[in-house]
Order: C-alpha cells, then structure tokens, then sequence
C-alpha cells in the first residue's frame, strides 16, 4: 500500500462512522472500520482504498514552495488541523483504474467535508471541484503529475527536465537532459503523452527502442544507469530523485534529444498576425453559413462543427494584461448569439481548462472555424463547399 492522497480539513475529528458507510454505501462496496491501524477501508473486488486519519495542530512540514496550487488552496492545507491519509496498492488491478479508486474516495470525503486534496506523489493541491473535474471528465495526464525543469551546469542545453507523480499508476517517472530553454515546452509535451501511455499500462518497456510516428527513435534506461554518461553535472543535484526513474535517451543511449523533439517544438510555434488575421476573416465570413449547416446537422451525420476561441489562462501576462490561448471547441448547442460547447484538447498552459470541459462562447469571440469528418478535419476548401451544400434559397 502506498500513500497518495492526503484531504487536510480544519476539523481535528474524523467524520462519524455512520456518516462515511452512508456516503460510501453502493453494492459493490464493502467499508472496513478500524482495521490495520485505518480509520475505514474501502473494499471492491480487485481494489481496496485504506484511510488513516491523523490530527496535527503543527505545520503539516510541507515547503509551500513545493506544492502547485492557487494561494488559497495552500492558506487551507496551512490551516488544517485533521488529516486523511489516502492509500492503495498502485497497479492493481490496472494502474489508472487503482489511482482512480482512491480519487473517488477523495473526492467522497471533500463532500463530506472542507478541505484540499494533496497528490503526495506530485506535490500538487487540488480544491472539491478539481477532484470532481478529475473523476468526471476525459483523463487528463496534467492532473496527475508536475514537470520540474532545473538547469544544471553551463551551456545552452542545461537543463534536466523531469516529472513526479507516476508512482501512483505503478509507473516510473520519467527524466531527459540536455534540453534548452526554447524546448521546455515540447518537453513537457513529450513527457505527457508518453506519461499518459504510462498510466495505462501500454508504454515502452526498457531498453526497447521506439519509434515515432516521424521516423525517430528513443528508448527507456534506469536512471542510475543513464546518469553515468552524464559529465560535468554533481550527484547531489539528484537527491530525492535517486530511485524509480527511468531516462529518456536515443536508440544509440545518447542524452541528446533535440531531434526527438523537433516534432513537438512545432506545436508550440507562435501563429503570426497575418495568419490569425486570415482565419479571422474567413470565420466572420462562413459564420452565418457555418452555424446554419450546423443547426441542419442530421443526428447520424459524423460531422464535427469546432470553432476556436481566446481563453484566459493566466490573469496578468508580461504586460499587465491578462494572458491568454486559443482553444477549439467541439459545438455541442447553438442558441441565439451563444454556443454550448465541449473542450477539444485543453489548454496547454493550466489545467484550469481541461479538456472535455462544457464552455460557454459568444459568437462574437470565435475567430476560426473547423468541421471534421470521421475524425480527420477537412481543408478549408472542403468545409466551404460543405457549407455551401444545400443552403436554404
């Protein structure tokens, strides 16, 4: 049993028996009182949840530092004074379906009472509704774990980048060296895809070389064996981070990356004025057009209507103003001047916008427009002309 999860509450007394078996009541459920030193146990078929309880009226020890969360997420864990302490076995029976049993056990007590979610294994606070996001919406790897970039020694390509968290789906975190500042940000997007395979049992084993769908290949080590091609870097810049890694390098067990990322790095390439001028355009144009055909839409036509939007991310960016990105939208329903909608991918740079979220945009917001058939997206000649199909006379 591991410890993953922590919901720190202002209460010093744990919620009464009769309480928790009401909320936990289902028919495949068994709850456990006062078994192995635990306040209750959570018992299905192939999983079981344990549940310590521990009132502290001193610091918790966390360095605030540490914890990604808002301001007032951390206030609450500073001010918490009863502690439920979240164990389970990870991997079993299957990791993500493990994590998510004891997520819900969370997310059972945060209605049962205030408090903030800690993730242990990923240093990161999560408030009832987070949770709630969590366990309801399409799994979203962001939630899960954090990625630290640290710079270590001089040069342009210094930093080591690496996450925390995958313990809790029996998985190893992951590490790559070498990495410039210009390619933290495909990093990042390269450690969650392959984190997420992770999480579901399907990622590469070690030492088995992977190619990617652009022809380059990497490969999975054991830290403490990859780390010996390293020069110039000191061993104690890795203490806390001695065990369960593994590192990212290529098929030939080179550190330097900067190939394998390149397919990423063009995700993240800025659009210019005039492109997102031109898209625009074309929107403001087809919107009439494009939202009738979708109210024409038939209920077994495998049509997609997406539309992109600014959504803010950060409240003050580099100039005082609030920072945003641009995030499409799947149209779910469209009223007057307002649609309905369901988010495709997420933002990039918070959770806050996770993907399959409901949003609301005003039509005088959208400033690109897509349809998908079947899954693959049509060419902006494509969509017009399916627009232009059978338009009311």
């Amino acid at each position: 049993m591991r410890e993953a999860y922590i919901v720190a509450t202002e209460a010093a007394e744990p919620l009464a028996p009769e309480v928790l078996a009401e909320a936990f009541e289902a028919e495949d459920v068994k709850l456990v009182f006062g078994e192995d030193d635990c306040l209750f146990s959570v018992r299905a078929e192939a999983t079981r949840v344990d549940v310590k309880f521990e009132p502290r009226f001193t610091a918790l020890g966390w360095t605030p530092e540490l914890l990604t969360g808002t301001a007032e997420l951390r206030e609450q864990l500073q001010q918490a004074h009863g502690f439920y302490r979240v164990s389970f076995e990870p991997g079993m029976p299957q990791p993500s379906i493990a994590a998510f049993e004891a997520l819900w056990a969370v997310r059972t007590l945060l209605e049962l009472t205030d408090g903030v979610a800690v993730d242990v294994t990923a240093f990161k606070l999560h408030s009832a509704t987070d949770v709630e996001e969590i366990t309801e919406l399409d799994f979203d790897i962001r939630d899960h774990i954090t990625v630290h970039a640290e710079p270590l020694g001089d040069g342009e390509r210094n930093n080591w980048v690496h996450t925390h968290g995958m313990a809790k789906f029996a998985a190893p975190d992951v590490e790559m060296f070498h990495i410039s500042e210009d390619d933290l940000a495909a990093a990042e997007t390269f450690f969650q895809e392959l984190c997420t395979d992770l999480a579901f049992g399907q990622g590469p084993a070690v030492r088995q070389v992977i190619s990617t769908s652009v022809g380059l290949g990497f490969q999975l080590l054991p830290s403490d064996e990859a780390r010996t091609n390293l020069y110039q870097f000191d061993p104690e810049s890795f203490t806390g981070h001695t065990q369960g890694s593994v590192t990212v390098v290529s098929p030939e067990g080179r550190h330097g990356m900067t190939d394998i990322l390149k397919h990423y790095r063009e995700r993240f390439e800025a659009e210019s004025s005039e492109e997102a001028k031109l898209k625009a355009n074309v929107a403001n144009r087809l919107l009439p057009i494009f939202k009738g055909r979708y109210q024409r839409k038939g209920l077994m036509e495998p049509l997609q209507f997406l539309v992109r939007a600014p959504f803010e991310v950060h409240p003050e960016g580099p100039d005082g103003s609030p920072e945003q990105e641009q995030l499409w939208v799947e149209v779910v329903q469209w009223d007057d001047s307002n649609l309905i909608g369901k988010l495709v991918e997420g933002g990039t740079r918070t959770t806050e916008w996770r993907k399959g979220s409901h949003v609301e945009v005003d039509d005088s917001q959208i400033n690109a427009l897509a349809v998908s058939r079947e899954g693959r997206q049509l060419e902006p000649e494509e969509m017009e002309q399916l627009l232009q199909l059978e338009r009311p006379a």
